[in-house]
């Protein structure tokens, strides 16, 4: 390349660069920790609360039929020298089955705790990001990053929108979304009470 084309390509770069280092000195930038948000506005606490007890109701549940497993192989193991060996290797099989369909029950609650989670958080965040953007409308901001999945290392914690998000969202008025779901209706030929 010669000393000519190397001049004039660093010419047009220093023409590009100029007008984009004038309007970085405008950009205003702010971020949220969109996890503190979601545990400390109303909805997402109340989100929260209905998931955990959903999960203790399913836990109880788990841990009932496990304890009956227990007592199970518990008398298997006392009765089986008094068994014939056929009789101790089908009682033995029958009870490795109710452990592995123990096992795929629990992961099919945590694959629908998981579904449950996204299906009630999703609103929250869906007004959380309407929230972000009023404020960042209201302050000018360029950009608001999410603090933990946006690659941020470090920021002053003057940049810190989530207070304000918090304060913001719970300010909303309540609307039927961030509720409770309602109860599925009977079917209509289901016994009455």
């Amino acid at each position: 390349m010669s000393l000519r084309s190397t001049l004039a390509a660093l010419a047009a770069v220093v023409t590009l660069a100029l007008p984009l280092a004038s309007s970085a000195q405008n950009l205003k930038m702010g971020y949220v920790d969109y996890q503190r948000v979601l545990l400390e506005v109303e909805d997402g606490k109340t989100a929260k609360a209905r998931l955990q007890k959903w999960l203790d109701d399913r836990q109880k549940e788990i841990d009932k039929e496990q304890e009956a497993l227990r007592k199970e192989k518990e008398l298997l193991d006392k009765q089986a020298s008094a068994m014939s060996e056929e009789t101790r290797i089908q009682k033995a099989t029958d009870l490795q089955k109710k452990i592995l369909e123990l096992a795929q029950k629990w992961d099919r609650y945590r694959a629908e705790a998981a579904t449950k989670e996204r299906q009630e958080m999703e609103p929250i965040v869906s007004k959380m990001d309407q929230v972000i953007a009023k404020l960042a409308e209201r302050d000018g901001l360029s950009f608001v990053f999410e603090r933990r999945d946006s690659g941020l290392i470090y920021a002053q914690t003057q940049y810190d929108l989530s207070n304000e998000v918090i304060r913001a969202y719970n300010a909303l008025p309540k609307t039927a979304t961030t509720k409770a779901p309602a109860p599925a209706p009977a079917p209509k030929d289901a016994p009455k009470k």
